[in-house]
């Protein structure tokens, strides 16, 4: 994880900002930064699906965190995954979502030498990906973090009941993805 540049830009060797002189409150944060990057990077990709940008997002959550540093409140952790989800929701970065029209759909290829069951995994993330980022973020927080809907309520700053409606939007979409569709002929999935 690189350091981050505090309100003046400059670093110190500790990573606070140039004239920061050390207090509780630049110890308290790259504390929390060493103890809780790796968690936060796990949502942040999970969220984006790409190493770069999850590496990007987690850096801008945790420069926003920095200046607020100071008015956090009890545990900052629920606070910079709020920010780093509210973030992810509103990156003017990600208009292009990767996907090509084309005209025929690709052949898929036969699962003799066994990548079908490698090949599954990879089809629920492309199907993640197709979900509307408010939806992921709602699965992604209640069933890759693992917290429950009253959390993912207040770190989405809505009410439980449309994380409950998010989750069972984003799961009937999940059933009629093509990428997830059953086999008739052997009742697996592709």
């Amino acid at each position: 994880m690189t350091a981050l540049a505090g309100p003046s830009g400059a670093l110190t060797a500790t990573g606070g900002p140039v004239g920061d002189s050390g207090s509780g409150d630049a110890v308290g944060f790259d504390e929390f930064v060493a103890a809780r990057s790796g968690g936060l990077l796990r949502t942040a990709y999970l969220l984006t699906h790409d190493h770069a940008l999850a590496e990007d997002l987690l850096q801008t959550a945790l420069a926003k965190a920095w200046f607020a540093w100071s008015r956090i409140e009890g545990r900052p952790e629920p606070y910079v995954r709020k920010v780093l989800v509210n973030t992810y929701a509103s990156w003017w970065r990600r208009r292009w979502n990767g996907e090509l029209a084309t005209e025929e759909l690709p052949e898929r290829g036969g699962g003799a030498d066994g990548t079908d069951t490698a090949d599954a995994g990879h089809d629920l993330w492309r199907a993640m990906e197709r979900l509307p980022r408010r939806m992921r973020a709602v699965v992604v927080l209640r069933y890759f973090e693992d917290l429950t809907e009253a959390e993912t309520a207040r770190l989405l700053g809505c009410s439980v009941g449309t994380v409950k409606s998010q989750t069972s939007k984003a799961f009937a979409k999940l059933r009629i993805d093509p990428a997830l569709a059953r086999d008739d002929d052997q009742g697996d999935l592709r």
